[in-house]
C-alpha cells in the first residue's frame, strides 16, 4: 500500500492490527472445530471450519477475525471446501451445478482465445464457471456471463480448453468437453516497452507533498529506468475517466513546477533512455471500471488525452480497492493500441493480491502478460503472508521477499517480476528492509545462493528487478536505495 497523500497513520495502524491479529498463530489453540457461521472478532484455529455465504470453509493459519476478511476475501486465511455444506448434519447445498456444453471458440489471434458456451443448471444457482487451459486455470467468470477471452497466448500455438461449473456452495461440475484451437502466427505489434533494461529499476515520483523530499522530476537520479508519476485523479464529471496536473502544494514547494516544467523534465528522461510512466490507483485512489460503457471509453480517451500531453510512456496499475478484471483488461488493451508498440505496462498488487492463482490481479496479469513490462509487487504494510511452502513469513525480512517471490513466481514469469519495497522506515507502515536485504534476495532468486533460511525452488535469473516507494523517499538518504540496488541490477548477468 503507497504512502498516504497526507497522512500514513491509517497504514501503520492497518500493518499494527494485521500483525496483532496474526500473532495468534503462535499461541496453542484450542482443537479445531466446526465454528458455525463466520463472525468478526473471533479467533479461529488451524483447520476450524466455518460457513459464509453457503459455502464451507477451512482455516489456513490462526488468526482473531476482523471486519473485511469474510472467508471469501482472504484466501491466505480460509480455504474453500469442495463440496462443503454447512456441516453438523449434512443440512447444507452439496449438489454440483450441471456440466457446461457446446464449449466453443469464437475467436482466436496471434496471442488470445475467445471461448464460448451454454449455460449450466444448479439446484440453486450457479456463481460462475472456471475455464482451464490444459490442467491449468486460465480464468472465471460470474453465472451471468458464458464468455471467455485468455489473453498472454504464444502465437502459432495448440491449446486446449475446458470449462466447469460451480456454484456458492462450493460445489463445481465436471469438466465440459475439451475444445482445441491454435493461435495466429506472430503480430508485428507486440509491446511491453521497448529498450528498457533486462533487470530494471523503478521509482514513483510523487506529486504531493507528505513529509519526505519534494523534487523536480529533473533530479531523479540516472539509477532509475522507469519513474512512475503518481497518480492520477479520477475524473468525478465523467465515470471511468482520468485528470492530472501537477499538485498545487508541490508546485508550491519547489517554487512555481508547473505542467509545462514536468513535460519538459519527462522528455529529458526520455533523451537519457527513461521511461516515464502515470499511475492509477494509490492508497486513497481509484478509477471507476464497474461498467463498461461508457467508462472504458472515457478511461481510455482521457488516459490517452494525458500520454499525448505530458509524454507518459504507458500506465502502472495501482489499484487497491479492487478491479474489474474484464474492464481493465479492455481498457489497457485499446490504450495500448492508441500507443503503439513502445507502451509500458507496470503492476504494483499488494502481497495479499498475489497470494492465490485466481485472484484479480493475476487474472489481469494473465490477460496483459504479452504487454506487461513488469509487476512489481509491494512485499510491505502486510503483516504475515504465505510463502510458497505454505509457511508463514513476517515482512522485513529476506525470507519474506524470497519465499513470497517463489509463491508468485509459480503465476508471472520471472523477467516479468519485481521486488517491491518501502525505500525508507519512515515510507511506510511495516515491512523496510535495508538496500542490501534486496540485493540478498535478489541474489538468491537470481543464483540461488546466500539465502536466508529461505530456498526458493528454482533460480530465476531473468528476474525483472526491483521497484521502490518512493523516489521522494529515498532522496532523504542521498538516493542510497537506488545508488546501492541499481549497481547490483547492472551486474547480474
Amino acid at each position: 500500500m503507497k504512502a498516504a497523500r497526507h497522512s500514513r497513520v491509517f497504514t501503520m495502524v492497518l500493518s499494527l492490527v494485521l500483525s496483532v491479529a496474526l500473532l495468534v498463530t503462535f499461541i496453542p489453540a484450542a482443537s479445531a472445530a466446526d465454528r458455525g457461521a463466520w463472525a468478526p472478532n473471533v479467533s479461529y484455529a488451524v483447520n476450524d471450519t466455518v460457513t459464509y455465504n453457503g459455502a464451507t470453509y477451512k482455516c489456513i493459519q490462526s488468526h482473531t477475525s476482523l471486519v473485511g476478511w469474510e472467508p471469501s476475501n482472504v484466501p491466505a486465511l480460509w480455504g474453500l471446501t469442495q463440496g462443503g455444506g454447512t456441516g453438523g448434519g449434512g443440512g447444507g447445498d452439496v449438489t454440483a451445478p450441471s456440466v457446461p456444453t457446446n464449449v466453443r471458440v469464437t475467436a482466436t489471434t496471434s496471442t488470445s482465445v475467445t471461448l464460448a458456451w451454454n449455460a449450466s443448471s444448479d439446484n440453486v444457482a450457479v456463481a460462475g464457471y472456471d475455464v482451464f487451459r490444459g490442467s491449468t486455470l486460465a480464468g472465471s467468470t460470474n453465472g451471468s456471463t458464458l464468455m471467455f477471452t485468455n489473453y498472454g497466448l504464444a502465437a502459432s500455438t495448440s491449446y486446449t480448453f475446458t470449462v466447469k461449473a460451480k456454484d456458492a456452495a462450493g460445489n463445481i461440475s465436471a469438466a465440459s468437453g475439451a475444445v482445441s484451437t491454435t493461435t495466429g502466427p506472430t503480430d508485428p505489434g507486440g509491446g511491453g516497452g521497448s529498450k528498457l533494461p533486462k533487470h530494471t529499476l523503478t521509482g514513483y515520483w510523487q506529486n504531493f507533498v507528505n513529509g519526505s523530499s519534494n523534487v523536480r522530476l529533473s533530479a531523479v537520479p540516472n539509477e532509475y529506468d522507469i519513474i512512475v508519476v503518481s497518480f492520477a485523479d479520477m475524473d468525478s464529471s465523467k465515470p471511468g475517466g482520468v485528470t492530472f496536473n501537477v499538485d498545487s502544494g508541490l508546485s508550491s514547494a519547489l517554487g512555481g513546477y508547473t505542467n509545462a516544467n514536468l513535460i519538459s523534465d519527462i522528455q529529458a528522461k526520455h533523451t537519457q533512455g527513461k521511461k516515464v510512466i502515470l499511475s492509477i490507483g494509490g492508497e486513497k485512489g481509484n478509477i471507476d471500471l464497474s461498467t463498461a460503457s461508457p467508462n472504458v471509453s472515457n478511461f481510455v480517451n482521457s488516459m490517452y488525452g494525458l500520454i499525448t500531453q505530458f509524454g507518459f510512456d504507458g500506465i502502472d496499475i495501482d489499484l487497491e480497492h479492487g478491479l474489474n478484471v474484464a474492464n481493465m483488461t479492455s481498457a489497457v488493451r485499446q490504450l495500448q493500441q492508441k500507443v503503439g508498440s513502445n507502451f509500458v505496462l507496470t503492476m504494483a498488487p499488494q502481497t495479499i493480491d498475489m497470494q492465490y492463482a485466481t485472484s484479480s490481479y493475476l487474472q489481469l496479469y494473465n490477460n496483459l502478460k504479452d504487454i506487461t513490462s513488469v509487476i512489481n509487487v509491494q512485499y510491505y504494510n502486510s503483516g504475515c503472508m504465505l510463502g510458497r511452502d505454505g509457511k508463514c513469513y513476517s515482512q522485513g525480512t529476506v525470507d519474506f521477499l524470497t519465499a513470497l517471490s517463489d509463491l508468485t513466481l509459480q503465476w508471472v514469469a520471472p523477467s516479468q517480476l519485481g521486488i517491491g519495497v518501502p525505500a525508507t522506515s519512515s515510507a511506510a507502515g511495516g515491512g523496510y528492509v535495508t538496500p542490501q536485504v534486496v540485493n540478498q534476495a535478489l541474489g538468491c532468486l537470481a543464483t540461488g545462493t546466500g539465502c536466508g533460511s529461505y530456498k526458493p525452488v528454482a533460480k530465476y535469473p531473468d528476474i525483472r528487478g526491483a521497484m521502490t516507494w518512493s523516489i521522494n523517499w529515498d532522496a532523504t538518504t542521498g538516493y542510497k536505495f537506488a545508488t546501492t540496488v541499481k549497481p547490483y541490477l547492472n551486474s547480474m548477468p
